[in-house]
């Protein structure tokens, strides 16, 4: 199994992809800093009166989407990259289990993710807390270890990403397929279930990925277009499917698909 680790992260490594999408995703933290830079400028040019009423989203919130996303794709790419220049055959014949391959690639995108989410998010919210201070009533001044488990809650989300796509990737062979997939859970779906009739609304909106941080932590999405009825556990686990569902499904047909 060492040596497999071993291959697909070269593999990943010497995809150009890999670089990019690691770059945009770290790009979140400098965009971060550039629209607290604005806001603050915003705050600071306002008549005092209007000051107490500001408000400023949690901007690592907001910016996750652009690792999430790259990510996802780049664990798609993992897979897909494989079926488009037919070394998949290669791979599969040197493991014929088959199964120990997407075992390595979700190990290796796995832990990469969990690299990518914790710099992004954690360096997000440290920009902007350094930029914004007390302003916005404080929106910002809250002590870290307050902030501790929503930032690692929300983290966790990019690298459930990474394997999410690689398990789209691996059932449907085709990236353009696993990033519109991707890209419709994130932006398209969320908008369809925002306009279905209630309950269903906040029954569907509760398992969305954006609802799930909130809901592990505990505080609900008060503020949240998404749903909040699940508890924590329910609400963990729904996290842990939308890494495993896919891949588990995509084990299944790769031992009984050609490749």
């Amino acid at each position: 199994m060492k040596a497999i680790l071993s291959s697909e992260w070269l593999k990943l490594r010497s995809l150009r992809s890999t670089y990019l999408l690691l770059g945009l995703s770290l790009g979140a933290v400098l965009i971060g800093l550039g629209l607290a830079l604005m806001a603050a400028d915003m705050y600071d040019s306002a008549p005092p009166e209007r000051r107490p009423s500001a408000r400023i989203a949690d901007l690592e919130e907001v910016l996750v989407i652009l690792p999430q996303l790259c990510m996802g794709i780049l664990g798609a790419l993992t897979m897909t990259s494989e079926y488009a220049t037919g070394l998949i055959r290669t791979s599969l014949t040197v493991v014929p289990r088959r199964w120990p391959v997407l075992a390595a690639k979700a190990a290796v995108v796995g832990l990469l993710g969990l690299v990518v989410g914790p710099a992004t998010v954690f360096g997000t919210y440290a920009a902007s807390r350094w930029v914004l201070g007390d302003r916005f009533s404080g929106a910002y001044a809250t002590a870290l270890l307050e902030k501790l488990p929503i930032l690692t809650a929300i983290s966790l989300t990019v690298p459930a990403f990474a394997l999410l796509g690689l398990g789209l990737g691996a059932l449907f062979r085709s990236t353009a397929g696993a990033i519109a997939l991707l890209a419709g859970l994130v932006y398209v779906i969320p908008m369809i279930i925002g306009n279905v009739p209630e309950p269903w609304s906040e029954r569907l909106g509760s398992i969305m990925i954006g609802a799930l941080p909130h809901q592990i932590t505990g505080d609900g999405n008060a503020s949240s277009v998404y749903g909040s009825l699940l508890p924590p556990a329910a609400a963990a686990a729904v996290l842990v499917a939308y890494a495993a569902l896919p891949l588990l499904g995509a084990t299944w047909l790769l031992r009984r698909r050609d490749a």
